[in-house]
């Protein structure tokens, strides 16, 4: 049985150059709810050929190449911490900073695990850092690199409070750039200042004492919990044609039915009605059980006035539709779906604030019947995540801790969509990945 196995662990300075902020820099509301749920974490697959370098030299510029990244990237090597005096939760700085650095091995098969359908959960969850993050103070970064006969696989983890997924992927690039010896094109912004929310601080001490009321510790919320080690992941890719029929489709289902999503579905939409529906149909719901979907939309260009487009921080609104299970079963469904995406989307576009509490649906809905999505199909990781010996053979988020979790992202191709799918039941994976096939064409 495959095992991974930490050889090392040390540390990445911040060089003394780097630029920080005078005083820690307080959560704002869209980022205070992620207090409970911190976990970021994705893994990198290299598969390794005869251009590849040695792994101690591999290391070595990963190593060096994070140290150059820290210096625009500074508060990512800081702590998390709860300020007593104010209630609120902020990234604290200090010269003494620095990125834990974790070097490992592992004696499976790189080339089996990046290509597999279905996923090695064990082995894949061991690539990334640990990080304790239910105490305050705690790391915001840590990265692993890890050694396999056939190749490599970089691990990140993030603290989601300071940075979703498109941050990460921006401190990715960054990395990668540096890795190549290439110059960062821009400079990350991390004043939340920028983000001009009703309530300002005090919302965000609100959900900290609605959420997390016992701090510096921070409890995983018991509706959010799952047994994840029994938990059947796989992926697919829907590529470019898929989603050109998957479109042309929706828009033709919609000429004959009241359902008919408004506008031609974008990529997101398409592929998360495509999902919705393949999970109502895998799932043994009654006709009328409302089944939903749950997503987060970008705020920085909903938000007035907008967050500037290089914001380094998790500014996400909450969006769920809901939908009863036999319209996501009948001949009219991914129009259906698909209108109830868009039609989210539109409510968030107008009034951003109405999902920034997130959180609250997990409290109140049948967490069985809501399918979470993650990621967006806009995350160009594989183009974004070459360190210099080639873009990566897979990624995968392995914080897929829930049944009916979904995760996207565009493919390795650059034109598809990868779709990621964590069940409990492999019969209803089975079942989901029927579906899709026969709904793509």
């Amino acid at each position: 049985m495959s095992q991974v196995r930490i050889v090392d662990a040390s540390y990445v300075d911040v060089p003394e150059t780097a630029v920080r902020p005078p005083g820690p820099i307080k959560l704002t509301a869209m980022e205070a709810l992620w207090i409970v749920i911190p976990v970021l974490q994705h893994v990198l697959l290299y598969e390794g050929d005869d251009d590849t370098p040695p792994f101690d030299a591999i290391v070595q510029s990963l190593r060096s190449s994070l140290a150059a990244t820290l210096r625009s990237f500074a508060p990512l090597a800081g702590k998390l911490v709860h300020l007593e005096e104010t209630g609120n939760v902020g990234i604290s700085c200090s010269a003494s900073d620095s990125v834990r650095f974790v070097v490992a091995e592992c004696d499976a098969d790189i080339g089996r695990l990046a290509g597999d359908e279905e996923h090695d959960l064990r082995v894949l969850e061991g690539l990334v850092p640990e990080v304790d993050m239910s105490l305050l103070p705690t790391p915001v970064l840590a990265v692993q690199a890890t050694r396999f006969k056939g190749g490599v696989a970089l691990g990140v983890t993030v603290h989601h409070g300071v940075a979703n997924g498109r941050s990460l992927w921006t401190f990715v690039e960054a990395w990668a750039t540096a890795c190549r010896g290439e110059t960062q094109a821009a400079t990350p912004c991390f004043d939340r200042s920028l983000v001009k929310l009703p309530g300002g601080q005090e919302l965000a001490r609100s959900f900290l004492r609605k959420y997390a009321p016992n701090l510096p510790k921070a409890a995983y919320p018991a509706p959010l919990s799952e047994d994840h080690g029994r938990l059947t992941r796989r992926t697919f890719t829907v590529d470019a044609r898929g989603i050109q029929r998957l479109k042309e489709h929706i828009v033709r289902l919609g000429e004959s039915s009241v359902a008919a999503p408004p506008r031609p579905p974008s990529t997101f939409i398409a592929v998360v009605a495509l999902a919705w529906t393949c999970f109502a149909r895998c799932k043994p719901f009654a006709s009328d059980d409302v089944v939903m979907v749950g997503f987060l939309a970008d705020a920085r260009h909903r938000l007035d006035p907008p967050v500037d487009a290089g914001y380094l921080g998790a500014c996400l609104t909450g969006c769920i539709a809901s939908i009863p299970a036999r319209e996501l079963r009948d001949e009219h469904a991914l129009a259906a779906a698909a209108r109830g995406v868009q039609e989210e989307v539109r409510k968030k576009t107008e009034d951003p604030m109405a999902g920034c509490d997130f959180l609250a649906p997990a409290f109140t809905v049948a967490m069985e019947r809501l399918m979470n999505v993650s990621g967006s199909s806009s995350f160009r990781a594989y183009e974004l995540a070459d360190f210099g010996w080639g873009k990566p053979m897979r990624t995968e988020n392995t914080r897929m801790i829930r049944d009916g979790q979904v995760a996207l992202m565009r493919a390795r191709d650059g034109q598809g969509v990868q779709v990621s799918v964590s069940l409990l039941e492999p019969g209803q994976m089975a079942e989901f990945k029927s579906q899709l096939l026969e709904l793509v064409g």
